[in-house]
């Protein structure tokens, strides 16, 4: 039971019609008890139903528990968070609200100054493993935000995404623009972002202005040229109504010149967009150099003198490797397999 899709064939096998099925998905998305609401469970859902929800609600709470929690200085915290095959991915509780999810267990992408990416693609997440991100987030603190940054290229695993965005914008109760798509680019993203019934905010990984140089920074990324990315995230944001974010991964020497800038300042003002610098967060074994703090206020500084709306972020969680480029499975082994160890050690 990986995906929405197979939840609801099972409520409806277990005599479900369309308003309890939405019940009991509101109840699990939002983590709310099963008898709260004005209509008791046992006076609202059919005998069969309320029969079988122990056991749906095992394999719910199975679908991601949680392994282990780092918490950071700035209120955020990283949860490692075992999937019920032993397989494990990171989602980080941000301040103010916010939850970042993972939407594959590793990426294919392999960017160059990300950790996730560096072992490939293990899996896909599935809808209801990405939604049960949330619910376990939801036991620990109010979550009104969700953006799809966490492991894995949301567009590689767009069905499961979009799948798991709508149930979060309708029954999650979670507003359509504090759903964040996060995505390197991918044409079949944006056909497919406009016809659902939740349009979420869009977050485009751009990171440099040059076709060459970012077919270095984003190896696997499909090859549309920036320019044309840019065009086709504005268009989606005019769709929606909602600011598109240009994520841009500040990397020391690499993408933070003169040239860039220029360039930028092309592409980007006059249109709704907000260009987010994100100074690199260092990781072990990559290449990369943050860039001095000051050399990054002041190409903010200048790009805002320029006409682009832009903003400097430090990833929340960065002392606990909870920030941007930062995530990965960090279980050895497969958490079933722990667990099996250990029980042996104590017979």
């Amino acid at each position: 039971m990986k995906t929405v899709a197979d939840l609801r064939q099972r409520l409806r096998a277990a005599g479900a019609g369309p308003l309890h099925e939405q019940r009991v998905l509101r109840q699990w998305v939002q983590a709310l008890p099963w008898d709260s609401g004005k209509r008791k469970a046992e006076d609202f859902l059919p005998l069969a139903l309320r029969d079988a929800l122990p056991a749906i609600t095992a394999d719910l709470e199975a679908l991601a528990t949680l392994q282990s929690e780092h918490p950071g200085a700035d209120g955020s915290a990283r949860l490692l968070v075992a999937l019920a095959d032993g397989q494990a991915v990171e989602s980080v509780l941000l301040p103010r609200g916010g939850l970042c999810v993972s939407t594959q267990v590793g990426c294919a992408i392999g960017c160059t100054f990300c950790m996730t990416g560096r072992e490939g693609l293990l899996r896909q997440v599935g809808s209801a493993e990405i939604v049960a991100q949330v619910a376990l987030a939801r036991r620990q603190r109010a979550v009104k935000k969700v953006v799809f940054m966490g492991m894995g290229e949301p567009a590689h695993n767009l069905d499961n995404v979009l799948e798991a965005i709508d149930l979060l914008g309708t029954v999650g109760n979670i507003g359509h623009k504090n759903l964040v798509f996060s995505t390197v680019g991918d044409r079949r993203a944006f056909e497919l972002l406009p016809q659902g019934r939740v349009k979420p905010a869009l977050a485009l990984s751009l990171h440099t202005t040059k076709p060459g140089l970012r077919e270095q920074l984003l190896p696997r990324a499909p090859r549309i040229e920036p320019a044309e990315l840019v065009e086709l995230a504005d268009a989606y944001g005019q769709a929606t109504g909602y600011p598109v974010q240009l994520q841009w991964t500040l990397l020391d020497g690499v993408n933070d010149g003169a040239d860039e800038v220029d360039a930028l300042v092309k592409l980007v003002a006059g249109r709704r967009m907000v260009l987010n610098l994100i100074p690199y967060n260092t990781v072990d074994g990559l290449p990369h150099r943050r860039p001095d703090d000051e050399k990054s206020r002041e190409m903010l500084r200048t790009l805002h003198r320029r006409g682009v709306l832009t903003k400097l972020r430090n990833s929340a969680g960065q002392d606990v490797e909870g920030g941007c480029g930062q995530l990965r499975a960090r279980a050895e082994k497969p958490v079933h397999l722990r667990l099996r160890s250990a029980s042996q050690s104590n017979a």
